[in-house]
Order: structure tokens, then C-alpha cells, then sequence
């Protein structure tokens, strides 16, 4: 990019839904730039999860989150399918660990089945240990759908694409503000050589920095932007052969869906996340955490022992809502909102991932 440069569509972000943005409005013709403001794409929020596909089991009915997600799994599997993906339909199993969880499970089933997602089977204490037989619970609920899935992979093949279908993908170059003009939106670029570009519409992709980006761009109106929250989460890493065969989660908590079990693409098992509410960006990893996963971790998996925990690595959900509030659905905000060329997407945290082909379609009426 020169000094002054004109284009029809920006992405800020370079992350699985900024990429999958730009593969989808390349395709369709849009003159696309992507910018991230770190050296590699997908460094925070793509990186530093679960790797899940999920069902689409938790969400209020006809939230966004409820529709992407089983949307965006359908999607997700075919595009896997199509383009070589990593990936693997594991299934999961979410127990209840007493009677008050066992109905948790009943509501949890009755809100996934309101969402289109009919696949869940309950299990018996003796279904229960022929699937999992390292898991100790009074009940579960299994469900087919859910998977694993490379998320670097799907990552570099939405790059890919979005690069041949003409977008211009651009690291290093984070985005110091910018101003609504009369022929669309002026953003002000750092890195190496600092530019100026003017663009007729902008996507804010910035996963947890979108409403600081949305702040920084003069003309957007401040009560259409909503407050920034941290939850950090760690993950730890099991030692040995894994135990398990599927996914195991317990009933969700507050802020996130509980210290659960997830393999990787290569068999390795882990554990997490947490919930730590912090006030900004840090990835440190508080070792102390550990003394929170064992009882969690030995509610369903008893024969846990004591030192088999390793750290793994931390993670940070973009979210919208903060502690003790009610969690907040995807925010994508268009010209109907604020009356600007502009697409905000606030709050992309889990099920993003999975949703991430729909949200980026839906991006794309949104600015039709």
C-alpha cells in the first residue's frame, strides 16, 4: 500500500471470522484488504481455544449465536470435507454429576432441541461408562455432532482462498483510528510504512479489540459501541495416554461451559478453561489455577492423579458481558444501526469458530 490508497472493502482482522469474511466477499466479487495488526494472522482469540465444532446445544432459541453456530456446522463439516480440513466428527458427552445437574441436562436438551439440534441421546449410568468408562456421573447427554477440527488449517485454507479470489492480505498493520468521510470511511495504518487508506465500507473484525477499533473511528457513535470484558481462560494438558474417547463436558457455569475435556487433532488431551475475569490483554499463565482443575476435573474423572496436570497455554473470550450479567449474544452491527458503511462485530467468542462460514455470509447481506 502507497501513501494514499483507495479501496471498495477493509477488513480489520485477520482472524478464522476476518478471514473468513474476506474469502466470502472476494468471492463474490468485492474488491477486499484485509489488515491485521500482528505479524502472524489468528494470534489471539483462532489460536488460543478448544479446536471444537460445536452442535449449536446452549444458546436462547433464535439468538445468533443458536442459529450461526448450527448453521455454521453444517457448513464447517462440508467445507472440511471439500477442502481437506482436519477434522473429526468425536462427539461429546456432557454429564450431571447429581439430580440438580440431571435437570440442567433436561433444560439443556429441551434448549438444543428448540434450536434444530434433535441428536441428543441421553445415557444411563451403564450407557454412560460403556462410552466413557473413566467418567463417574449420575447421567449423560451424548452428542454425534459436535467434532474437533484443525484450526490453523482452516485458517491458512480461508487465506488461501480469499487470496485467489483477488484479497489483498496484509500482517503488521494495525489500525491507529480513523474518520467517516463523505465517500465512506478513512483508516489511519501503522507497520512499516504507515498509510492512510480510504474505503467505501469496513468490517471491524478485530475479535477482542473491536470496540477499541470502533472507538478510535471518528464519527461512530459512542452508545452504539459496547464495553470490552476480559474472561481468561487456561488450559492444561494431561500427562500419559488419554483415558477418554470423546469430548467431555460438565453442565456449563457462569461465563463459559466449565472445565471440560477436549482432544486435539492428534489425540492429546486437555483440559480447560476457567473463568478469570481480567482488565485488558495478558496471557501469562497463573500456575495457581491448578488448585481450581483437580476437584473440577475429578467431579467425572475421579482417577485424576495429582501432578498429572501440565500447563498447556491461556485464552481470552472476546465477550460483550461482564461478570454477574446475563451473557451477551454476536453483535453484528450494520448501516441499520448507525447509519455508516461500516460492520462491527462485537463479542465473536465461542461458538465463532464453528459459526464462522455463516457470520462471514451474513456479513456479506449485511453490506449488500
Amino acid at each position: 500500500m502507497g501513501a494514499l490508497d483507495e479501496f471498495d472493502t477493509l477488513i480489520i482482522g485477520g482472524g478464522v471470522v476476518g478471514m473468513a469474511v474476506a474469502r466470502a466477499l472476494a468471492r463474490a466479487g468485492r474488491e477486499v484488504v484485509l489488515l491485521e495488526a500482528e505479524s502472524t494472522f489468528g494470534a489471539h482469540t483462532s489460536s488460543r481455544n478448544s479446536e471444537v465444532i460445536h452442535a449449536g446445544i446452549y444458546y436462547p432459541r433464535g439468538s445468533l449465536k443458536a442459529t450461526l453456530c448450527v448453521a455454521g456446522k453444517h457448513a464447517l463439516y462440508d467445507y472440511c470435507a471439500e477442502r481437506g480440513i482436519p477434522h473429526q466428527r468425536i462427539g461429546k458427552v456432557i454429564v450431571a454429576c447429581n439430580e440438580t445437574q440431571r435437570q440442567e441436562l433436561e433444560q439443556i436438551k429441551q434448549r438444543a432441541h428448540a434450536n434444530g439440534v434433535e441428536d441428543l441421546e441421553w445415557l444411563d449410568i451403564q450407557q454412560l461408562r460403556e462410552l466413557e468408562p473413566a467418567v463417574v456421573a449420575a447421567a449423560g447427554l451424548f452428542s454425534p455432532s459436535t467434532g474437533i477440527i484443525d484450526s490453523h488449517e482452516l485458517l491458512q485454507s480461508f487465506r488461501q482462498e480469499a487470496e485467489a479470489a483477488g484479497a489483498i492480505i496484509v500482517p503488521s498493520s494495525p489500525v491507529l483510528g480513523g474518520k467517516v468521510t463523505d465517500r465512506g470511511i478513512s483508516i489511519s495504518v501503522a507497520g512499516a510504512e504507515p498509510t492512510e487508506v480510504h474505503c467505501r465500507a469496513v468490517i471491524n473484525a478485530a475479535g477482542l479489540f473491536a470496540p477499541r477499533v470502533a472507538e478510535s473511528i471518528e464519527g461512530v457513535p459512542r452508545e452504539s459501541i459496547p464495553s470490552a470484558y476480559f474472561a481468561k481462560g487456561h488450559y492444561y494438558m494431561l500427562a500419559g495416554r488419554s483415558p477418554f474417547r470423546h469430548l467431555v463436558y460438565p453442565v456449563p457455569e457462569p461465563g463459559g461451559l466449565g472445565i471440560h475435556v477436549t482432544l486435539d487433532m492428534a489425540g492429546a488431551t486437555r483440559f480447560g478453561p476457567d473463568v478469570a475475569w481480567i482488565d485488558g490483554v495478558d496471557y501469562n499463565f497463573d500456575a495457581t489455577s491448578a488448585h481450581k482443575f483437580y476437584p473440577a476435573i475429578r467431579s467425572y474423572f475421579p482417577a485424576l492423579e495429582a501432578g498429572a496436570l501440565l500447563e498447556g497455554y491461556t485464552g481470552i473470550r472476546p465477550k460483550i458481558s461482564g461478570p454477574g450479567q446475563a451473557a451477551a449474544d454476536f453483535v453484528v452491527q450494520g448501516p441499520d444501526v448507525h447509519g455508516l458503511p461500516l460492520v462491527n462485530l462485537y463479542g465473536i467468542e465461542s461458538p465463532g469458530l464453528t459459526a464462522s462460514l455463516a457470520l462471514a455470509d451474513l456479513v456479506r447481506r449485511t453490506l449488500a
